[in-house]
C-alpha cells in the first residue's frame, strides 16, 4: 500500500509543481520577457511585429541584422506562450516551419534549445537573436537585453505575455 502511494505521489508531484509555477500570483510569476542580443538597438516591439518575427514574416532588424529565432523546447511555459501568440498548436507550429524550410522561404527552423542557460548563450552569440524567456530568470548584469512589448516591460500593468 505504501509503495502505491509513493508511486502516485511521484507521478503527481511534478504535475502539481508545474501547475503552481504556471499559475499567476505575482506580477512577475508566469510573465514571459522578450530578450534580444545586448548589442541590438531595438528597445520596443509591438505584439503584431513580435508575431511577424516569430512566424518568420519579418526576417531582419531595422539595422539590417538578420533575426535569429531562439525558442525553448516543447512543453515549456515560454513555448506555450509562443504558440498562443501565433495561434498554433505544437504540431501546427512544427508543420509550419517544416513547410517554410521545404519551400525555401527560410534557411532553417528556429533554434530550439532545452534550457534558459542555452537561450542566454545563444542570445549572446547571435547578433540578431530574439527569444521568449521567463522574466524571473533574467537578472541584472546578465548579457541579455529585455525589450518592451507594446511599450510595457514585464511586470508592468498592461504587459501581455503570460
Amino acid at each position: 500500500m505504501k509503495r502505491w502511494r509513493r508511486s502516485v505521489l511521484a507521478l503527481l508531484l511534478p504535475l502539481l509543481t508545474t501547475l503552481v509555477l504556471i499559475t499567476p500570483g505575482t506580477a512577475q510569476e508566469g510573465t514571459v520577457a522578450v530578450i534580444v542580443n545586448p548589442r541590438n538597438s531595438i528597445t520596443d516591439v509591438s505584439s503584431s511585429d513580435l508575431r511577424k518575427i516569430f512566424n518568420g514574416e519579418k526576417r531582419s532588424w531595422p539595422a539590417g541584422v538578420r533575426i535569429k529565432l531562439i525558442v525553448l523546447a516543447p512543453g515549456s511555459h515560454e513555448r506555450l506562450v509562443l504558440l498562443r501568440l501565433l495561434g498554433m498548436s505544437e504540431s501546427e507550429y512544427k508543420h509550419y516551419w517544416a513547410a517554410q524550410v521545404f519551400r525555401g522561404d527560410v534557411d532553417s527552423e528556429p533554434l530550439t534549445v532545452p534550457s534558459f542557460g542555452m537561450v542566454k548563450e545563444a542570445a549572446t552569440v547571435f547578433p540578431g537573436a530574439i527569444a521568449l524567456v521567463d522574466a524571473r530568470d533574467v537578472k541584472p548584469g546578465m548579457p541579455l537585453k529585455v525589450i518592451k512589448l507594446d511599450g510595457h516591460m514585464p511586470g508592468d500593468v498592461g504587459y501581455s505575455l503570460r
